[in-house]
């Protein structure tokens, strides 16, 4: 019965203008369980031949059948499932991958004919065995001496079967005593029924052969049986069948695991294509962390103004000139604007600078005048004593509050500042509390601050009847904006004009939350800029592990993988690459984050967000499908002769 039949194959190689027959009209048929040997010098097309009937290679014309299948009507995916069934290829120079062991090498066209791991590593190492490596299982390639690992190659062949066996010079890269080894394994296999063609240019090698074609400047100049020798008696090996989502799941699975191996394999290259990666997630990280960090200090410190406020002060603006001079707001503008139902609360505010005395001790401070609520309203809190109440304001009482610079320029010695007395311009005034260090934007930190009943700074110290400012807290069902029309509304017809400006701290708020969002977006885009120079870093590489790959691609395609194998895999190492590097990324964007609050704690915050975090991860993965995709394509596309012969 005949399993290879050939008719009028011609291969010619060159362009129209320039083409080289390699073979020319081979008309050939090979009966199952034979053993055929093809020799013929370097340059006849033995080799062409045999790519051809291996089906690594398509004749320029002609026809080829295996057990009555046409093969020019294959696609490449049934060529690969072709080679993994029926074929299996011993090379000269073994062909095996460095970076697994024996077993792993043996096993691996099981892989692609979809045999799962206690399978495929059963019988792995039931071959090994059999060909007397049962103790050489773990062991790498350069662990090995050739005719060990030629023997790994005969197993690797066998291990789907090999109903047809394809050896190239099998004995070309080994001593005498090896070679005649590798030839009775050879004889033991076509004993069991396997059918071999054999390559060599060895005379001797040939006639172990029962039948011999001689081949010459790509034409077949003989062919003579030497003996009868055919053996059918050849087990099928059991093959696994699976659906279409099934088979999808496992090679997923299993082109993950072989990503993890290459990876593991290149330490240095894979660290230096995912440092790209590393570089621009830490950057984008970091700077989205400090934009976020410095937006809520800031939110802070505005909410330290006072929760939904607005305060009012003399002039038009903020460095009129004339604001000094302007003399118009009163108590009574306060109390007329407490009654309004949009107002939570209001307190009247007279600020003067002077003197404080404390036994010999004399310093300049700021006196503010203020009611009972301006506390609560600027969220000041007390560290000592107590806050004056609406009693202290009614009766003009001589208390003050002091802050924490006052408390260490005064009472440095640790002495309890509550109770004693300190003399304001002449004017003396009794500490009934100490405010907790303040934070408010625009304060400064080593200015002395005391804050008194706005009745006593005004009856008691200045003697003025007008007030510095009134500050307002909004009712909390009422929108600010809207609360700052009616007040600008109201107290202008009060006084007849507008002599007065409003500070809305809701409006603060937006400002700088709208101004940070778009500064952080300004320099997440250009940190953006570095994660797409990584990419491209990854793709570079890529397409050079690519070409520094190509046997290895052109062996997974000779054993049985189709061209989606190959660039799945290839596409799960960019993104596996490229996801640890944002791991990375996010990591060395963490330690930037401890350092900077170790030794700037005091000039940068950084708040790192969940969301970003994932984000970024996501993306670096994103990076990896988008620039993995050519060198995946690429690999996915090469010949796999050529890939195998490329040196």
């Amino acid at each position: 019965m005949d399993i290879i039949k050939i008719s009028q194959i011609n291969k010619l190689f060159g362009n129209k203008d320039n083409q080289v027959y390699a073979l020319k009209s081979i008309d050939l048929t090979i009966e199952k369980g034979d053993f055929v040997a093809i020799i013929g010098q370097s340059g006849s097309g033995k080799s062409t031949l045999m790519n051809i009937l291996g089906c690594l290679d398509t004749p320029s014309s002609g026809s080829y059948q295996i057990n009555g299948v046409e093969t020019s009507q294959m696609n490449n995916n049934q060529l690969a499932e072709l080679r993994s069934k029926t074929f299996g290829f011993i090379f000269q120079r073994y062909n095996l991958l460095g970076n697994l062991s024996a077993l792993e090498n043996v096993a691996l066209p099981a892989i692609y004919n979809g045999t799962n791991i206690t399978e495929r590593r059963a019988r792995a190492q039931s071959l090994l065995g059999d060909l007397g490596l049962g103790e050489k299982l773990d062991n790498k390639p350069n662990e090995l001496s050739g005719g060990q690992q030629q023997r790994v190659s005969i197993a690797r062949a066998l291990m789907n079967g090999g109903e047809i066996i394809l050896a190239d010079e099998p004995t070309g890269a080994l001593d005498s005593k090896s070679g005649e080894n590798v030839m009775e394994i050879i004889m033991d296999l076509h004993r069991k029924g396997h059918t071999i063609i054999l390559v060599t240019h060895d005379k001797n090698i040939a006639n172990y052969a029962s039948r011999v074609i001689e081949i010459k400047d790509g034409i077949i100049i003989a062919d003579h049986r030497q003996n009868e020798d055919i053996c059918q008696s050849l087990t099928p090996t059991k093959t696994t069948t699976r659906n279409v989502f099934s088979h999808y799941k496992y090679m997923l699975c299993e082109s993950f695991k072989m990503s993890i191996q290459a990876i593991l394999s290149h330490k240095m290259r894979s660290l230096l294509t995912m440092l790209g990666i590393i570089i621009g997630i830490a950057s984008v990280v970091t700077v989205v962390a400090l934009g976020q960090g410095s937006t809520k200090t800031i939110m802070e410190n505005i909410n330290s103004m006072g929760t939904n406020t607005i305060d009012i002060l003399p002039g038009k603006n903020f460095g009129d000139m004339r604001s000094n001079k302007i003399k118009t707001l009163t108590v009574g503008d306060a109390n007329y604007l407490t009654q309004q139902n949009y107002i939570d609360s209001t307190t009247p505010n007279s600020s003067t600078s002077g003197t404080i005395t404390f036994a010999n001790e004399s310093v300049s401070a700021q006196l503010n005048g203020v009611g009972e609520q301006y506390f609560d309203v600027k969220g000041i809190k007390i560290e000592s004593g107590r806050i004056f109440s609406p009693q202290d304001v009614k009766d003009n009482a001589s208390v003050v509050v002091i802050d924490q610079n006052v408390k260490n320029k005064l009472f440095s010695n640790g002495e309890n500042p509550i109770g004693k007395m300190i003399i304001f311009n002449k004017k003396p005034l009794k500490i009934i509390g100490v405010a907790q260090k303040l934070t408010t934007v625009g304060m400064s930190s080593d200015t002395l601050t005391l804050w008194t009943p706005y009745t006593t700074v005004m009856n008691k110290v200045t003697g003025g009847k007008y007030i510095s400012s009134i500050t307002v807290k909004v009712a909390d069902n009422v929108s600010s904006q809207q609360a700052e029309e009616n007040i600008i509304q109201v107290l202008t017809q009060r006084h007849g004009s507008k002599d007065f400006f409003t500070i809305n701290s809701d409006s603060i708020k937006k400002t700088i939350e709208s101004t940070t969002s778009t500064m952080t977006i300004l320099v997440s885009g250009i940190a953006l800029i570095s994660l797409i120079v990584g990419g491209i870093g990854v793709m570079n590489i890529m397409l050079v592990s690519v070409t520094e790959r190509t046997k290895e691609i052109g062996l997974r395609m000779a054993i049985g993988a189709k061209q989606a194998d190959i660039m799945q895999q290839f596409l799960i190492e960019a993104v596996l690459i490229c996801m640890i590097g944002g791991v990375l990324g996010l990591i060395f964007s963490g330690l930037i984050g401890l350092v900077l609050g170790i030794f700037l704690a005091d000039v940068v915050t950084l708040s790192f967000s969940t969301n970003i975090m994932v984000l970024s991860i996501v993306f670096s993965m994103l990076i990896g499908v988008v620039f993995g995709f050519m060198p995946a394509k690429n690999a996915a596309k090469l010949n796999p002769i050529e890939a195998l012969t490329r040196e």
